[in-house]
C-alpha cells in the first residue's frame, strides 16, 4: 500500500484525536507504542495506528487468560534468568521451525525469533501484554518447558482460584 501525505497525521492532529496532549503523543511513540515515521525532523503518524489505538481491545476469553497467566509466570522467569529462558525457546523454535515449514506456525514463530532478536524487553512484552499480536504469539510459544510440571500445575490452580469469570 503506498502511504499518501494524507494517511500521515502531525502530532498534534493524532493529540487531538486521542483527546492527550503532543508530549504525550511524543513520548508514546518514543516508547514504541505508537508507530511511526520521521518527515525531516518531524514524526508522522499513519490514520490506521491512530484508529486502532482507538478501538477497544477485545476481551480475552478462558484459554487466553489462561496462556496469559502462564506466559506472565514465564516472564518472572525470564527477568531472574533471561540466558536460560531465551536459550530454552531459541533450542523449541528451532525444533518447531523445522515441524512447521510453510504453515501459519511458522509466521508466528519467525515473528517470536524477531521478539527474542530485538531482546529482553520486547519478549516481556509479548509474554504479558493484552494486545492483539502478542495474543496470538502467546498461541504459538516457545517456551514449553521453561516452567517445571509443579510451577506450571500451581500457576494453573491460582488461575481457577482467581474466579476468571467474574473478572470477564
Amino acid at each position: 500500500m503506498v502511504t499518501t501525505g494524507e494517511d500521515l497525521l502531525t502530532t498534534g492532529q493524532v493529540a487531538k484525536l486521542l483527546g492527550s496532549s503532543r508530549q504525550q503523543v511524543v513520548n508514546l511513540c518514543e516508547r514504541g507504542e505508537l508507530p511511526f515515521v520521521k518527515v525531516g525532523a518531524h514524526r508522522r503518524i499513519k490514520r490506521d495506528q491512530v484508529e486502532a489505538l482507538l478501538r477497544p481491545k477485545p476481551e480475552l476469553n478462558r484459554d487466553q487468560l489462561k496462556s496469559l497467566w502462564l506466559h506472565q509466570a514465564i516472564a518472572g522467569s525470564l527477568v531472574t534468568d533471561p540466558d536460560a529462558v531465551l536459550g530454552k525457546a531459541r533450542e523449541n523454535l528451532d525444533r518447531l521451525l523445522r515441524q512447521h515449514r510453510g504453515t501459519m506456525t511458522e509466521v508466528w514463530l519467525k515473528r517470536w525469533q524477531d521478539k527474542i532478536d530485538e531482546g529482553v524487553n520486547a519478549v516481556l512484552k509479548a509474554l504479558t501484554s493484552d494486545d492483539p499480536e502478542a495474543v496470538e504469539l502467546r498461541q504459538n510459544s516457545p517456551f514449553a518447558g521453561v516452567l517445571s510440571q509443579p510451577q506450571r500445575r500451581k500457576v494453573l490452580e491460582s488461575f481457577s482460584r482467581s474466579g476468571w469469570e467474574r473478572a470477564a
